[in-house]
């Protein structure tokens, strides 16, 4: 018997028009440290792992997505320090977890610092998802 996919179908994270709309203004304006992890994720340019950046996932936009993990990179930088923002962010991991996406949140700060320690990280954790399937 074969084991059912364990990545989220494409209905449990269903984009809305305007999640499209605000990814695409997101990629055209990304900040520093995520155009430099994007750099380093494009083009499967991390051990063949394909990312799509600023992604729409239901009412959310992802920073970074790997379908093949099911797997979500966010690169938290000031703006992610308020508590409001913290309380948000919780609950969008929550969301995404409950459909099987794990999220990664790196320092923004961490990236600019020492970016192949940060791609180390989200491939440990992406091998160790695909793994598991």
């Amino acid at each position: 018997m074969a084991s059912e996919d364990p990545r989220p179908k494409r209905s449990d994270v269903k984009r809305t028009p305007s999640s499209v709309d605000r990814a695409r203004s997101l990629r055209a304006q990304m900040a520093r440290p995520e155009a430099v992890l994007w750099n380093h994720l494009r083009a499967k340019r991390l051990a063949g792992l394909r990312f799509r950046r600023q992604h729409p996932m239901g009412p959310f936009i992802a920073d970074f997505y790997c379908h093949q993990a099911s797997m979500v990179v966010e690169v938290d930088g000031a703006a992610h320090a308020g508590s409001e923002s913290r309380q948000h962010d919780a609950s969008r991991d929550a969301w995404m977890r409950d459909r099987g996406v794990e999220v990664l949140r790196v320092p923004a700060a961490e990236v600019s610092r020492d970016v192949q320690k940060v791609l180390g990280v989200i491939l440990a954790h992406a091998s160790a998802r695909i793994r598991m399937e």
